[in-house]
């Protein structure tokens, strides 16, 4: 059991979490003829568009309520309805994300009370729907908001219906990339099963070029796949931080669901193979069962770089538990790990002390380790500390193809534990030039 430590500071210095507003964006943009309309002021939109923007490279569809502050002390009701009149005549959407801010939550908008009388003064609206999230920059963090969109997602859109046999619903956490998603579509298809998946990045930020510029998501989870939801046989949620929009899918239709927190590593893959197997009914394919010796071998190829090597993370909840796991079945020891908010997976990590801070904890922690394993801002606490860093998490924009990168299957774990292997065979082979140079 993990001992969670907050530190008392006054300020927090070189913030290490993203707001929950991007989070909640995010998840919109896996959604099918989509764009998320954050209601705020406009550089909170621009902020979380240039994040987003450097990190996969793609044009990213955001709009805004451009809350200014006249209208900020009056009430933003105008501005909401505005601003969705201008994309339904402008963009065409067939969904549209609207996600509060600090700025309108920290003034008490009553979001729910002006999207009824939105409602009502606008009839021939109806059909379009619009998913509310609550997602304050103030509190919690990009998974936090992730979630929360998701939870807002099956809450609102599906139907129920009959029952459909091999029909299963995949609940997405914001830890996995646009080629995981990929990845776990294509690997949930061989046994025969038929995945909806909520959000679908795959589909939307996987970086594919489109005869024509859209205004709105290109892909995605189309809105005819959200109202089948309904009808899904089985709810798997990949992801810690799913486990809310899950229960919520077994309330209102009956679903039962089961929680991954994690798909990478052997262990944590067979596990996933045997649940799929005996879900379809369906032995597993003779291309996994290759793909598993060739992981096997693997880690005997590079378990020899691993072990003992410390290691410092500083990721989000979701994706630290993932790459914690995955580390330690290496052979490789946690130094420190820090996060950026609250979940219940913290406590039961096996290490002895998770800190929620910021890059400034984070570099006090880390001095020491083998290796650092955060986003691109931890790139310059590498540099001072000499120590190299491999990337994970969001914003990582000084590397190429962060959509394609996959890490879960058989074969995304092979990738990890080749990219981290070779960080370390790299540090190694330089250890050594440096000590025959110093020797000469």
């Amino acid at each position: 059991m993990a001992k969670v430590v907050t530190p008392n500071k006054p300020v927090i210095v070189n913030p290490l979490k993203q707001s929950q507003t991007l989070g909640a964006a995010l998840a919109f943009l896996g959604l099918k003829g989509m764009i998320p309309l954050l209601h705020g002021s406009q550089g909170c939109t621009a902020f979380a568009k240039v994040i987003l923007v450097r990190h996969f490279r793609e044009a990213i569809p955001l709009s805004t309520t451009a809350m200014t502050e006249v209208s900020t002390i009056l009430g933003g009701e105008e501005n909401v309805e505005q601003a969705i009149l201008t994309l339904v005549q402008k963009s065409q959407p067939e969904i549209i994300g609207l996600c509060t801010t600090g700025l309108t939550e920290t003034r008490g908008d009553d979001m729910d009370g002006i999207l009824k009388d939105f409602r009502k003064r606008h009839p021939e609206l109806d059909e379009l729907p619009i998913v509310l999230v609550s997602s304050p920059d103030f509190k919690g963090a990009l998974q936090d908001g992730f979630a929360a969109a998701v939870e807002s997602i099956v809450k609102e859109v599906p139907q129920p219906g009959e029952p459909k046999a091999q029909q299963v619903t995949i609940l997405m956490s914001s830890a996995f990339t646009p080629g995981d998603v990929q990845q776990i579509k294509e690997i949930v298809s061989t046994f025969g099963l038929i995945p909806i998946v909520v959000p679908d990045l795959s589909a939307s930020l996987d970086g594919h070029l489109d005869d024509s510029y859209s205004p709105i998501t290109g892909g995605g989870t189309t809105l005819v796949q959200l109202h089948k939801v309904g009808s899904s046989v089985y709810t798997l949620a990949l992801g810690e931080s799913m486990r809310g929009a899950a229960k919520i899918l077994e309330q209102k239709f009956g679903t039962p669901y089961e929680v991954f927190t994690e798909l990478t590593g052997l262990e944590a893959v067979d596990k996933f193979m045997q649940f799929l197997a005996n879900l379809s009914g369906t032995a597993v394919p003779e291309k996994y069962r290759r793909q598993r010796r060739q992981l096997q071998d693997a880690m005997l190829d590079t378990h020899f770089y691993f072990g003992r090597k410390k290691v410092s993370l500083a990721l989000e909840p979701d994706l630290l538990w993932s790459t914690v796991y995955f580390l330690q079945s290496m052979g490789a020891e946690i130094q420190a790990a820090v996060t950026t908010t609250r979940s219940p997976l913290l406590e039961k990590l096996p290490i002895d002390s998770v800190t929620i801070g910021d890059f400034e904890d984070f570099e006090n922690l880390a001095v020491g380790s083998d290796l650092l394993i955060g986003n691109s801002h931890t790139q310059a606490i590498a540099k001072r500390l000499g120590i190299p860093l491999y990337r994970q998490g969001i914003p990582i924009f000084d590397r190429l193809g962060n959509g394609q990168f996959t890490k879960v299957g058989y074969r995304g774990t092979m990738e990890l534990l080749f990219d981290i292997g070779n960080l370390f065979l790299h540090a190694e082979e330089t250890k050594v030039r440096d000590r025959d140079v110093q020797g000469d």
